[in-house]
Parts: C-alpha cells; structure tokens; sequence
C-alpha cells in the first residue's frame, strides 16, 4: 500500500458503517495516518474522534482515494454530491456498493481509474475474501492501490469480466449469512435431537469454523474431504443420503440461493 502517498494527499471514505469501519480498522493497523482521513458519514461512530479522525467536515481537493461504502440504494444520492470531492483525474474510486457498475461511476467520476470491489463480513476480522474489477482507466498502478487496500481484511481475487461480479456477489459477499444460518439450522436440529440449547450452538458454531478452516489449510477438493469422513454405512452417510437428494437435498437449494442474490444484483445495477 503507497503510504506515502495516501497520507500526503488523503483518503476519503464514504460511509463508516460494518463494511467502511472494518477497512478503515485495518488501514490504520497498516500504518495509515489517521490525520489522512476523511470520513463522510452522518452517523459518524464515536471511535473516529478518538482515533483522530475528521468526519463531516472539508476535504481534500485532490485526494489519493475516494472509497464509497454505502448501500447501493443510497448511490443516487451520494454520488452527485461527490463530484467536487474527486476533481484529480487520478484519484482512484474505489467502490464496494453491490451492484452499482463501473459505468455508472463512470458516469459521475469521467476520466477516474475506478474499481468495484466486492468483500464480505469476515473482513471485520482480516478474513475476509475480496473480488476486484477495474474500469479502462485503472491501469496497473491503481489496480495495484486498490487489491492493497483491500488486502488490510484479507485475501484478494482479480476478475476477468464484470458480469461475474454479480455472481461473486451472490457466492462471497452473500455468503456469510448462508452460513451463518446452517449454523442456526444445525443447532435446531441438535435441539431436536435432545441437546441443550447452549451446548448445540457451541457444537454447530465450532464444527462450522473448523470445517471452513480445514477446507482453507489443505489442498484436497472438497469432495474429498467430505468422503474421508464418511463411512460406507455409517452416521454420516446416512445424513448425507438425506443432503444430496437429488430432488430436495442442498445442491439445489445453494443453487437457487445463489441465483437468487444474483438476480437481486443485477437488478440492483439497473
């Protein structure tokens, strides 16, 4: 990341919610400095002033970076208003707004490298994933800038194509929640099973996060770690027999899931 550069001429961010907040956290663990951030939020959170950061207030002409963290929904209004604040003809734009696309920013911000990034929600705790595009203008050296950037919350991935950003979006970015709710599926059915609440969340959240952290550490196909802990016979072929169903098991579920938050992206960009 240009430190140098971005603490000489200032960053900055639209929007300090879970998302901007998680960035900006990890910027300034990276060595950002604080005096170099700009924070435009109207629900500014309290942790900004202690750190020494500016919100809602001048910003700088010409700055290195202009990050939009908002919702996308809130776009129509924002944007407009962020014309001035981003004049420089190599001020990156940064976006992680679902859906919005390059052509739209393009719109308000003409002649300005920008990028769409798409991360999700363990980037409050640097292990996020991140998948960036950039627009014609962002060259190597902005591309470069903007995967640094996201990199304070993880890894990063570079796209090929901007239509595969709304498939990203509905794989990674909504993905938590998909987890985050067969990890409520599973602790019911442990209930069911006769388990105390407690002890069947505990069991659920843990056996997720070890699961996800094995998968991540090995090289082997999902596939096959799935069948090493699967006996012919056994407990665990007998759930996944109910799993796999062809007709009602999860492949066909995750795949209208994921259809699903693609479709609302897309719809999203229009």
């Amino acid at each position: 990341m240009d430190l140098a550069r971005l603490n000489d001429r200032g960053l900055i961010l639209v929007g300090c919610g879970r998302m901007g907040g998680a960035l900006l956290k990890g910027w300034l663990n990276r060595g950002l400095d604080p005096a170099a951030v700009y924070v435009i939020d109207p629900a500014a959170p309290a942790w900004l002033a202690e750190r020494g950061i500016r919100a809602n207030g001048a910003t700088p002409p010409n700055p290195a970076v202009l990050v939009l963290a908002v919702k996308p929904q809130m776009m129509g209004d924002v944007l407009p208003a962020l014309q001035a604040a981003a004049e420089g003809a190599d001020t990156l734009i940064l976006s992680v707004a679902a859906g919005v696309t390059l052509e739209r920013f393009g719109r308000a911000f003409p002649g300005a490298p920008i990028v769409r990034a798409m991360p999700n929600t363990p980037a409050a705790i640097g292990q996020g994933i991140s998948a960036i595009i950039g627009n014609d203008r962002a060259t190597a050296a902005p591309m470069d800038l903007a995967q640094a950037l996201m990199a304070a919350v993880g890894r990063v991935v570079r796209l090929q194509d901007e239509s595969q950003m709304d498939a990203v979006t509905a794989v990674s970015g909504s993905g938590p929640a998909y987890v985050f709710h067969l990890i409520e599926a599973l602790a019911r059915a442990g209930e069911a099973e006769g388990l105390p609440p407690s002890l069947a969340l505990d069991l659920a959240r843990a056996t997720v996060a070890g699961a996800g952290a094995l998968a991540v550490a090995g090289d082997e196909d999902p596939a096959v770690l799935r069948a090493n802990v699967t006996s012919p016979g056994g407990t665990t072929a007998a759930g996944l027999a109910v799993l796999m169903d062809d007709r009602s098991g999860l492949p066909d579920l995750i795949r209208r899931t994921v259809a699903a938050a693609a479709a609302r992206s897309r719809e999203l960009g229009q």
